[in-house]
């Protein structure tokens, strides 16, 4: 993926005065030989310039990370550390910071008499500083370890890291205001200012204009032969494949131009009402195959949708989607093909679909078509250019971070599947499931008025995005998940039966 961000960790560890620096040293040698045992050597940087134990060696140590080109920073207590020095390290670095700490071992020198580092209380101290000072930091959940250890949560920190680095150089361009009588993703984009998110709103006129000027553009020939080749015996509208390679081009060509100093870009772009008459197609198959290169396009343009989206391919490093959280399973079809089959009820079961978004990989079987719904007061074939089909069955993370009407920033975050069940229906979708589902509909999205658009990951992620968004600042309450039975949400009536 061309759009996503590979990140070094640099390893900086420190020592307070009074323990030994040996204990410091030998542990981050330690960590870092566990971790380029067990994980790609070039995900790190072992800091070598000195072991910090001053403000003067959190400055050498800084310099030295900077020019050793890490984008992300692990500091790694190797015995209790230096409040104040270890503090500034992260308030000083520039990108995101990760703390860890070196558990006991009576095999060092000196036993736990001389060899006791006690990271375990430095941890504490540590925190207690950050929040002194107001600097974002990720603690693992348990933070003290092993080399080993260590090395995991170093992983872990991975994903995290470079999200948070990919937003504060991520650019969104959108085109086109919401459709009419389509509020539901309207929202302030004060927070995407907040999270260091740059956007460049565009009428969708610029776009229509820019789609004219690569009229005979000789890159559309190419472009067009990809898509045949992609669709294979699913290219049921071939008349319509060079509008979309021009279109397709337009916005590549676009990003380009308009990318400015940011490094990565998502598209919020406009669909209906007018797109189709206008450019005499529907660009759902367009945003689909820009999204499996990892250059998220969301619909009807929804910032906070393509923002999501945006996070979810840094995270998982794989294509998302946008879905719109539809319409419920019959009776019949889960009677027939889930019950007894699959352990959920069918309120935890629901459709996510949207016209042909989802690129071609996350699907079963693929075929271009026509818009349906707008093909029922428009002529058909200005509603060609959709890419049909049930989305292919596996494990998902349904997620979106969003701002409030009054430009409050919160979070979900729900873990599921999609089932191996046939759908008998249009446009590209599938049979979800997710535990608890019913409650987290009624006391997350509708309690806390989330629009219909959800952003789907391909994979469990949760513990991923979850950590991602308390790194952002959002506060723990803001951040949801489908509660299990027993954990009452505020809003719950505890006399439910």
């Amino acid at each position: 993926m061309n759009n996503v961000p590979k990140i070094k960790v640099g390893i900086v560890a420190v020592s307070r005065d009074c323990f030994p620096e040996s204990l410091s040293v030998n542990r981050r040698k330690a960590l870092v030989d566990a971790y380029k045992a067990k994980y790609d050597p070039e995900d790190i940087y072992e800091c070598p310039v000195c072991i910090v134990e001053s403000e003067i060696h959190m400055v050498q140590a800084l310099e030295d990370v900077k020019k050793a080109g890490c984008e992300a920073l692990c500091v790694y207590l190797g015995n209790f550390g230096p409040e104040i020095s270890e503090t500034l390290l992260a308030k000083h670095f520039d990108g995101p910071v990760m703390f860890c700490a070196a558990a006991e071992e009576t095999s060092a020198d000196g036993g736990l008499v001389q060899g006791r580092g006690d990271a375990y209380c430095g941890m504490l101290n540590a925190s207690y500083n950050l929040k002194l000072r107001n600097i974002k930091a990720y603690i693992p959940e348990y933070p003290v370890g092993t080399a080993e250890e260590c090395a995991d949560m170093i992983k872990g920190f991975l994903p995290i890291a470079k999200t948070v680095y990919a937003l504060n150089n991520l650019k969104i361009i959108s085109f086109g205001p919401r459709p009419l009588n389509f509020l539901a993703c309207n929202a302030p984009i004060k927070q995407l200012y907040n999270l260091n998110v740059e956007i460049e709103e565009n009428s969708e006129l610029d776009l229509f204009e820019a789609f004219n000027n690569h009229a005979g553009d000789p890159r559309i020939a190419e472009v067009k032969a990809d898509m045949e080749k992609e669709l294979g015996a699913g290219n049921k509208k071939p008349e319509i494949l060079e509008k979309l390679a021009q279109y397709e081009l337009t916005l590549l060509d676009w990003i380009k131009d308009h990318k400015g100093y940011r490094k990565y870009v998502a598209i919020a772009g406009k669909c209906w009402p007018a797109f189709q008459t206008q450019f005499g197609f529907v660009p759902c198959y367009v945003n689909s195959r820009l999204t499996k290169i990892g250059i998220p396009v969301s619909c009807e343009v929804d910032i906070y949708g393509a923002l999501s989206e945006f996070i979810g391919t840094v995270v998982s490093e794989d294509s998302v989607t946008l879905l719109d959280i539809n319409n419920t399973v019959p009776t019949d079809i889960y009677d027939a093909d889930i019950k007894g089959k699959f352990d959920y009820d069918i309120k935890d079961t629901f459709m996510g679909f949207h016209c042909g978004n989802t690129c071609s990989t996350k699907l079963s079987s693929c075929e271009m078509k026509n818009q349906m719904i707008m093909a029922r007061s428009l002529p058909e074939e200005v509603t060609n250019g959709t890419l049909e089909g049930d989305i292919a069955p596996g494990e998902i993370t349904f997620f979106r971070l969003q701002s409030t009407s009054d430009a409050k920033i919160r979070a979900y975050v729900a873990e599921g599947e999609v089932l191996p069940v046939a759908t008998r229906s249009f446009g590209s979708i599938g049979i979800f499931a997710i535990h608890d589902m019913a409650r987290f509909y009624r006391h997350v999205l509708i309690e806390k008025n989330y629009p219909h658009h959800g952003a789907v990951a391909f994979g469990h992620f949760g513990k991923e995005l979850f950590e991602v968004f308390k790194y952002l600042g959002l506060p723990y309450e803001e951040i949801d998940f489908n509660q299990p039975h027993g954990m009452l949400y505020p809003s719950e009536n505890p006399f439910n039966k």
